[in-house]
């Protein structure tokens, strides 16, 4: 992809700070820098903590976004999941209640400071509304724990899939030989890889879940869901409404789109750049988002923030097309 000019991409800049209902990747407000490009809208909302060699995929796929036209999309609507995050049992009605229709649910395990019992209760009470449970543990077991928890969580009903569940292709794929009965999805096991098919490679997953900003942006997406041999779920990489839009593009250009999308997380701000449309029978459409101006200037974060992340477009424009 010919880059446009940096001046012109920082000229188009506009970075926002959207508040959390709950605390999400231990943040609680969420920092994104949107380009008003002459296709579009692009979201570049790299979390703070990497360093622009893996940063700078994020900005590729906001760069595309704002200056390509995306790849012509195959339905107009996606089924999206509930996303649950690690909150207490007696929580979780709350939380479904956001996603109105949905007929999957992702549930956060594994949390930092809980317990397998914790685990446990928010599952069952997820199932208590919704049949279709998935886990997602961000790697957070070894493979002796991720076995002990996942017979634990599927005593009572069957997981569609247990999301990175161990850190690293080769924990996944001893995982994946012993206990065959749970299928098993890499996240970022692709996303923060040096190369995204080892994972195929290794017979580590059954499931790839693929985000469009980590991954360089939809065509970049595109190109890994027809190489990889797996089903995919498209999912947020905790996106503003014009990155949920974006994903949803990404969803709806799949040649074949086999399971809810992770793609529901706007419930999860206090207020955004733009109203994402209301679930319908858990479906949302697969519409790219503008920001409305008035919340743009809203929700624009400090000048010290702007300027960070000025400087980190800069960093990371440096190491594109390298």
């Amino acid at each position: 992809m010919e880059l446009p000019a940096l001046e012109d991409v920082l000229d188009r800049l506009h970075v926002v700070a959207l508040p959390m209902r709950v605390r999400f990747r231990g943040i609680t407000t969420r920092e994104v820098a949107l380009i008003d490009g002459p296709a579009g809208w692009g979201e570049f909302g790299a979390f703070p903590e990497y360093e622009p060699p893996e940063a700078s995929a994020w900005l590729a796929a906001a760069i595309e976004a704002a200056y390509r036209e995306l790849p012509a999309p195959r339905r107009d609507r996606i089924p999206v999941n509930a996303t649950v995050p690690a909150v207490p049992a007696a929580d979780v009605p709350a939380v479904l209640a956001r996603f109105p229709g949905a007929r999957t649910a992702k549930v956060k395990v594994a949390e930092p400071g809980q317990t397998l019992a914790d685990d446990i209760a928010r599952v069952e009470a997820v199932r208590a509304h919704i049949s279709t449970v998935r886990v997602d543990a961000n790697g957070g077991w070894t493979v002796e724990q991720a076995i002990r928890a996942l017979t634990a969580l599927t005593r009572d009903g069957a997981l569609e899939y247990a999301e990175q569940p161990c850190v690293s292709v080769e924990e996944l794929a001893e995982l994946r030989r012993r206990l065959p009965g749970v299928p098993i999805a890499a996240d970022e096991s692709i996303r923060r890889a040096s190369d995204p098919l080892r994972v195929a490679q290794a017979r580590a997953a059954d499931i790839a879940v693929l985000k469009v900003a980590p991954l360089g942006g939809v065509s970049a997406l595109l190109g890994i869901a027809e190489r990889i041999g797996m089903p995919v779920v498209i999912s947020s990489a905790l996106d503003s409404a014009v990155g949920i839009g974006i994903g949803l593009r990404a969803a709806a250009a799949l040649p074949v789109l086999g399971h809810a999308c992770g793609l529901g997380t706007g419930g999860f701000f206090v207020d955004d750049v733009a109203d994402v449309p209301p679930l319908v029978d858990g479906h949302l459409p697969a519409a790219l988002v503008a920001p409305d101006p008035a919340r743009l200037t809203a929700l624009a974060a400090p000048v010290d923030r702007r300027d960070w992340w000025r400087r980190r477009v800069a960093e990371c424009y440096a190491l594109l097309n390298r």
